[in-house]
């Protein structure tokens, strides 16, 4: 393990344990997550790139692309490391148009396995994250039917764990009335808090929170608020807003996302930045700010 990558985390009810800092290979498709990317050996230069500096786990889904983001992971890294996880999803496909369409059915997210399966070039899934909610934040309702889909597969041996995104401590419950859940995936970042109280409950448990959209739905007065604290810092307002998630609470696990090696290293370095006192409680601020 690579301590430089925010230390360590270890999967409830699971042999895997990974680094905390990890990789996101949806930008590695073409433009809107969409067709070949443009660069198809820089896409590979990324991920092997990210191996070498102790990347130990990476969060894809054949919906990107679709397929091809798959298809480059296992092109730049097939035959896989021992200690790879990667962590894919399901629960939407394209349209021919680019359009991304919600399918949940008991079909789609049994073609959905199949596909990541054939793309990775693998004969079982470390991890499946269950899609379900809107982009920005959970929807209610039951989630039974999905989670018992996936959890026959992995009767099946076609996925050793699952997890859930966007999703509510409620659908969570549900979930883990039917079979164990080892992550979640939603919406997070210092200055949308919502999930606050359900990392902490989380943490608890020894789940681990993958938050996604690190820099996303930022107001300017906060986006300006952070911009000060990175300029204070001597450094990237992306690499604050991840080196404060990784403070927030150790079951917080990280994938930010990029096609280009020097970003990739940027990224990584956040998992080193020290945040003193006085700028962490400038960050917590923002979290309220404008509210």
């Amino acid at each position: 393990m690579t301590t430089h990558l925010g230390g360590t985390f270890t999967f409830p009810q699971t042999s895997i344990t990974v680094n905390r800092m990890g990789y996101g290979a949806m930008q590695l498709a073409g433009p809107h997550v969409f067709g070949p990317p443009k660069d198809r050996p820089a896409a590979l230069a990324v991920l092997r790139e990210a191996l070498a500096a102790g990347v130990d786990h990476i969060d894809t889904s054949d919906f990107y692309g679709p397929h091809v983001t798959n298809q480059i992971i296992k092109e730049a890294l097939h035959p896989y490391p021992k200690n790879l996880t990667i962590v894919t999803k399901v629960g939407a496909r394209r349209g021919d148009d680019g359009s991304w369409i919600m399918d949940r059915t008991p079909e789609g997210l049994t073609q959905g396995i199949h596909d990541n399966l054939k793309n990775l070039g693998l004969e079982a899934l470390d991890i499946v994250n269950l899609r379900m909610g809107a982009v920005e934040k959970p929807a209610p309702g039951s989630i039974a039917e999905q989670v018992h889909v996936l959890a026959d597969l992995k009767k099946q041996g076609l996925i050793r764990h699952i997890g859930l995104s966007t999703v509510n401590a409620e659908q969570l419950a549900e979930a883990q009335a039917i079979t164990p859940i080892v992550c979640i995936q939603n919406m997070y970042n210092v200055a949308n808090r919502e999930d606050d109280a359900f990392i902490d409950s989380l943490a608890k448990q020894g789940i681990a929170y993958v938050p996604y959209f690190p820099l996303g739905g930022f107001t300017p007065l906060q986006s300006g608020a952070l911009d000060k604290v990175a300029a204070e810092l001597s450094a990237t307002p992306m690499q604050v807003a991840l080196a404060w998630l990784l403070h927030r609470s150790p079951n917080i696990l990280l994938i930010p996302g990029t096609s280009s090696v020097a970003h990739l290293k940027e990224n990584l370095a956040a998992a080193s930045l020290q945040l003193p006192q006085d700028a962490l409680a400038e960050l917590d601020a923002i979290g309220t700010t404008g509210k």
